[in-house]
C-alpha cells in the first residue's frame, strides 16, 4: 500500500472543541459590588483552549434594566480591556469563546446571541452542534423568522421565542420554553440562557457536552465552616473556577434545567432521553479537549489520562530506554505508561511557546521548518537510545511524522509511537471538528504501513475497551459523588466506533 506524502507541519489538523461557555450571577442585594463582567472575562480566559476565534459577553444591568454587550474576533485578552469591562457592568451575565463548526468564522457569528421576545430580551450561549440543525433551521424559516447567521446557536435562540404548547397564563414560563426546544433536538448542547435577573444552565438529555456549577466564595470567609457565597458561576469546565475564586459545586445533569439567580440555585426540570437510552458524554473530553485539572463525572481529567497511559502499557508494551511525549497534552499518559512499564520518563523536545501557526510562508523551505521552529530536540536525553513517544490522538497524522524524523536525525536509535486513545475513524456531528472519513489517517492504511509512513519503528493504539475502563475506574471510585447528579456513566465513542448515540436523520 502506497503511503501518502507528508503535508507541511503548519497545515496539521488537530481536533478542536466547538467552544466554551461561562456565566455568573451575583447573590444578595442588587446593585452588587461583585464585578460580574470581570469574573466572566477571567472564566473565558480559563476556557481559551476550547476556542480562539472569537469571544463575547452579555450582562444584565439591574439599575438601568438593560443588556450590555461586547464581542470581537480573536483571543479573549485582545477583545476585553479594562474600559470595555467597565462599560458592561451588571449583576448577571454570560460569555462565550468560539471555535466554529457550524457557521463561518466571522463577527456576525460571535456569541452570545440576543433577541427580543414577547417577555423581554434574552441572550443565549451555546456549546455543541445540533444533530438535526438543518431541519430545525428550515422550521424556523418556514415560520417566517429570518436568520442572519449560519450558526445553529441562532436557531436555538429563535426557537426559545415561541410560547410553549400549554401557553403561559401566569406569565413567562422559561423552563417550559426550554423543555419545548429540548424535545425538538436530542443533542448536542450545553446552553446558558439569560433573561432579566435569571440565568438558566441547560444540558442536553444525553449530556454530550460538559457543564458544571461553582460557588463564588467571599474572600474574607474562605476557610470558614460556612463560607459566604456571593455568587454562582457556570462553566463548560471546572478548571477556571479557582482563578475566579469559586469552588466546584456540581455538574449539571444530562437533560437538566437549572435556574441561577440572586436567590441561589434551583433545579427546575430534567428532560428524559428517548426510549431510556443511556447518556453519551463525549469521551474525547477526557482524551484531549478538557484541561487536565478539570473535573468530569467526579474525577480529574489528569488522572484519567494517566490511567490511559498505564492501560496502553499493558496492551502495547515495547522494549525501550525512555518514555516521552510531544509537549504537552499527552504528558499524563506518558507518565502513566512509564510507571506501568518501569522505564524512565524523560523529555526529548523543548517547546517554543511563542511560535504560532505560520503556514503562510514565502518559500517551501521556510514552511518545512515548522517543526524546527516549534520544537528543539534535547539530544543529550535520547542520543543512541530507544524512545517510546506517547501521543494523545492521531487524526490526520501530519504532526507526528516530522517529529519522528527530527528525533532520528538527532540521534535516536529507535522511535516507537504509542497512542493513548483508539484510532479516530469516523466524523463527529455533535460539535467536534473532525474531518471526513477520507481525511482520517486511520482509514488510509494498516499499522505496519502507518509506522513506515511516519518513519517510526512501530505504532500501537489504546483499545476502545481500554479507554472505557480507564474512564470508568475513576467513576466507580467516586460513585456516590457522581450519583448526586442523578446520572449514569456511559460515553459517546462515535468517532472511534461509528456507533452514534442518536440517529443522524433525527
Amino acid at each position: 500500500m502506497a503511503s501518502p506524502s507528508l503535508e507541511p507541519y503548519e497545515d496539521d489538523f488537530r481536533l478542536e472543541e466547538a467552544c466554551g461557555v461561562f456565566g455568573c450571577v451575583a447573590t444578595g442585594d442588587w446593585p452588587t459590588q461583585l464585578d460580574v463582567a470581570h469574573i466572566i472575562h477571567l472564566g473565558l480566559i480559563g476556557l481559551q483552549h476550547r476556542g480562539q476565534e472569537s469571544a463575547g459577553i452579555i450582562t444584565y444591568n439591574s439599575e438601568h434594566k438593560e443588556f450590555r454587550k461586547h464581542k470581537g474576533m480573536g483571543m479573549v485578552n485582545s477583545i476585553f480591556k479594562f474600559d470595555t469591562l467597565q462599560r458592561i457592568k451588571g449583576e448577571v451575565g454570560i460569555g462565550h469563546t468560539r471555535y466554529s463548526t457550524a457557521g463561518s468564522s466571522s463577527l456576525i457569528n460571535c456569541q452570545p446571541f440576543d433577541v427580543d421576545t414577547i417577555h423581554g430580551r434574552i441572550a443565549v450561549a451555546h456549546n455543541g452542534e445540533l444533530v438535526n440543525k438543518n431541519s430545525l433551521r428550515l422550521k424556523v424559516l418556514e415560520h417566517g423568522v429570518g436568520l442572519s447567521t449560519g450558526s445553529d446557536s441562532e436557531v436555538i435562540t429563535q426557537l426559545l421565542t415561541s410560547s410553549p404548547p400549554e401557553g403561559e397564563p401566569d406569565g413567562p414560563n422559561w423552563p417550559a420554553r426550554i423543555r419545548q426546544v429540548m424535545k425538538q433536538t436530542p443533542t448536542a448542547y450545553s446552553l446558558l440562557i439569560m433573561h432579566g435577573s435569571s440565568m438558566y444552565a441547560v444540558r442536553d438529555p444525553y449530556g454530550n457536552r460538559p457543564l458544571c456549577i461553582g460557588q463564588l466564595i467571599n474572600a474574607a470567609s474562605v476557610g470558614a465552616k460556612d463560607p459566604e457565597v456571593e455568587g454562582w458561576v457556570v462553566s463548560s469546565e471546572s478548571c477556571c473556577f479557582q482563578s475566579v475564586g469559586a469552588r466546584y459545586y456540581r455538574e449539571v445533569a444530562p437533560g437538566e434545567i437549572v435556574q441561577l439567580s440572586k436567590n441561589g440555585v434551583e433545579s427546575m426540570s430534567i428532560v428524559p432521553r428517548l426510549d431510556e437510552a443511556p447518556p453519551a458524554f463525549c469521551i474525547f473530553e477526557y482524551v484531549y479537549f478538557s484541561r487536565s485539572d478539570t473535573i468530569h463525572e467526579g474525577q480529574m481529567v489528569y488522572s484519567v489520562r494517566r490511567r490511559c497511559g498505564k492501560q496502553l502499557a499493558i496492551e502495547a508494551p515495547i522494549e525501550a530506554d525512555i518514555v516521552s511525549t510531544v509537549p504537552e497534552s499527552a504528558t499524563p499518559a506518558a507518565i502513566g505508561y512509564a510507571q506501568e512499564i518501569g522505564i524512565p520518563y524523560a523529555e526529548v523536545l523543548c517547546k517554543n511557546r511563542y511560535v504560532g501557526r505560520t503556514f503562510i510562508q514565502p518559500s517551501n523551505r521556510l514552511r518545512q521548518l515548522g517543526v524546527a521552529k516549534k520544537f528543539g530536540p534535547l539530544v543529550d536525553n535520547f542520543k543512541n537510545k530507544r524512545i517510546i513517544i506517547i501521543d494523545d490522538s492521531v487524526v490526520r497524522g501530519n504532526t507526528i511524522g516530522p517529529i519522528i524524523k527530527m528525533l532520528k536525525a538527532a540521534g535516536a536509535k529507535e522511535v516507537h509511537i504509542r497512542v493513548a486513545s483508539p484510532p479516530v475513524k469516523h466524523p463527529c456531528y455533535m460539535g467536534i471538528n473532525i474531518p471526513t472519513r477520507e481525511e482520517l489517517i486511520a482509514n488510509k492504511m494498516d499499522l505496519e504501513h502507518l509506522a513506515k509512513h511516519f518513519g517510526a519503528d512501530s505504532i500501537k493504539y489504546l483499545s476502545v475497551k481500554g479507554l472505557l475502563s480507564a474512564v470508568m475506574e475513576g467513576i466507580s471510585k467516586n460513585k456516590k459523588e457522581y450519583e448526586k447528579t442523578n446520572s449514569k456513566s456511559r460515553h459517546c465513542t462515535a468517532c472511534l466506533t461509528g456507533d452514534y448515540p442518536v440517529s443522524l436523520d433525527w
